[in-house]
């Protein structure tokens, strides 16, 4: 059984994978407006990564018996000034979630709950890809600057990209 301080956590932190997966829909919806599909594609595939975050977290919780409360998800942006930009701010998303995690594993250790610290660290694990993809993509767009062939060589690219469920292989 978790103590309370723990279970609340972590129902905030499924709140916060659930609104990353939200967060990814509208940048999707961005790349699309602008014509970006294949980042669109990256995008979507990104919140369904999100979405199997959150169950992952979902089933643990109920595995412990924690009684889940699902809170409002916040309206998510749609509008940015560039794909550069999209992908900047999914990357400060992201390095923002790796503090998150990191706070939680630490409420862990310093509760002596090594279940869920053991658990938390796939998360902690799966942070540092994810920040490591979107800096290799943001220097790419860097690289290409505004010309459309580069931009439209890294969309191609990036549409290639399929959903694999990242909680499969645990």
């Amino acid at each position: 059984m978790l103590k309370k301080e723990i279970s609340d956590a972590l129902v905030l932190q499924l709140n916060k994978e659930f609104q990353s997966s939200y967060i990814y829909l509208g940048m999707s919806a961005y790349a699309s407006k602008i014509g970006l599909n294949g980042s669109s594609s990256w995008f979507l595939v990104q919140y369904q990564e999100e979405v199997a975050h959150a169950m992952k977290l979902f089933k643990y919780l109920e595995n412990q018996e924690v009684h889940v409360t699902l809170p409002k998800i916040q309206e998510a942006n749609v509008d940015f000034k560039s794909i550069l930009d999209t992908f900047k701010s999914a990357l400060a998303h992201e390095i923002k979630m790796s503090a998150n995690l990191n706070e939680l594993s630490d409420l862990t250790m310093k509760n002596k709950d090594h279940a869920t610290y053991n658990m938390l660290q796939w998360y902690v694990t799966e942070q540092v890809e994810e920040e490591a993809t979107l800096n290799t993509i943001i220097d790419k767009i860097k690289l290409v600057g505004d010309n459309g062939y580069g931009l439209y060589a890294i969309d191609q690219e990036l549409g290639s990209r399929t959903f694999i469920d990242p909680t499969t292989n645990i």
